[in-house]
């Protein structure tokens, strides 16, 4: 099952903000049997847009203020099962929670629905531990800074012409070890964004294993400055975001970058992207490129992706995250 990209963003609207977004089912060798990851694009005006059994879904939500929108990444976790019901369930929960001016609000608000769903898959029939999702998302309060949360090891990303720097840090083991002071700086860049490891330490519903490493627990455990290491503690998992004019942002589940040469793969991005005008195209020239790999190169994975563009001239230079 194939997602059309054109369709899922069509006629949103996100005042200055550009918008794209597509899902598919992915390349590699032996293709997913079903796309279990999820999306959800909510405009200025309430629109809406999600999957549902891998199809697109549209309507207006009732009551949703004006000039205020919301855009999300999900990837279910097969493995666990449930993996595509998890991650349309949280869509449904994002769906009906109101909008939030804070990083604390929506972080309240997103801890209950990581609550309540957990009591409802624990309900459900056979064995098996309960289902997860990633969930990487971006709220724009309309006239103030846009919010990042981020649960999993989906990834929000900022490309200019000339760099591409990931703006959350994966819930992943190595991260686990890094924060406990066992792994270095360049050792944790290598492990997380030049390898493929497909394991996570927090998913949505699921839990975390980052308070007690020899146990998962139920509630969700945010990284901040405080427990991060120092060379990661500029990307909390909940704060404030400053988009910078001309730099585009894409949310991604990790299946655009499970491949034999991450690194290399995602230093291509700016120049695929400069030549292209708009959100639109510039997701849809990521995508041909993704698509022309010999399918070997790829994972067997999902692909979902939303792409941003700010409003603005070329956005100006700064220096790159260390190991970016």
């Amino acid at each position: 099952m194939q997602i059309l990209d054109a369709s899922i963003a069509a006629e949103l609207r996100f005042g200055a903000l550009d918008v794209a977004a597509a899902s598919r089912l992915g390349l590699g060798p032996r293709l997913r049997e079903e796309n279990q990851d999820n999306l959800l694009l909510i405009d200025t005006a309430g629109q809406a847009v999600w999957l549902q059994d891998q199809q697109p879904q549209r309507r207006r939500l009732a009551g949703w203020r004006e000039g205020h929108a919301r855009l999300a990444v999900l990837d279910g976790m097969g493995g666990h099962g449930h993996g595509r019901e998890a991650a349309e369930a949280v869509v449904e929960g994002l769906l009906a929670m109101p909008p939030c001016d804070s990083a604390d609000e929506l972080a309240q608000r997103l801890d209950v629905l990581h609550a309540g769903l957990q009591r409802h898959f624990a309900q459900l029939p056979g064995p098996g531990p309960r289902p997860g999702t990633t969930l990487t998302m971006i709220e724009l309060p309309a006239g103030a800074a846009p919010l990042v949360y981020h649960v999993g090891d989906s990834r929000l990303y900022e490309i200019t012409r000339e760099r591409v720097a990931p703006l959350t840090v994966d819930h992943v083991p190595p991260t686990a070890f890094a924060m406990a002071g066992l792994l270095g700086e360049q050792e944790w860049w290598q492990q997380v964004h030049g390898e493929h490891r497909p394991q996570v330490s927090q998913a949505f519903i699921l839990g975390n294993a980052f308070a007690n490493p020899a146990h998962l627990e139920d509630p969700l455990y945010a990284l901040t400055p405080q427990n991060l290491p120092s060379w990661l503690r500029a990307l909390p998992d909940r704060r404030p975001l400053q988009l910078r004019p001309g730099a585009s942002y894409l949310l991604a589940t990790d299946g655009l970058w499970s491949c034999s040469d991450p690194y290399g793969w995602v230093a291509q991005w700016p120049q695929l992207l400069a030549g292209s005008l708009g959100a639109d195209a510039m997701l849809a020239a990521l995508l041909r490129a993704y698509a022309a790999h010999p399918p070997a190169f790829f994972h067997p994975d999902n692909v979902t992706a939303i792409l941003l563009r700010a409003p603005g001239g070329a956005a100006r230079e700064e220096t790159a995250l260390p190991g970016a």
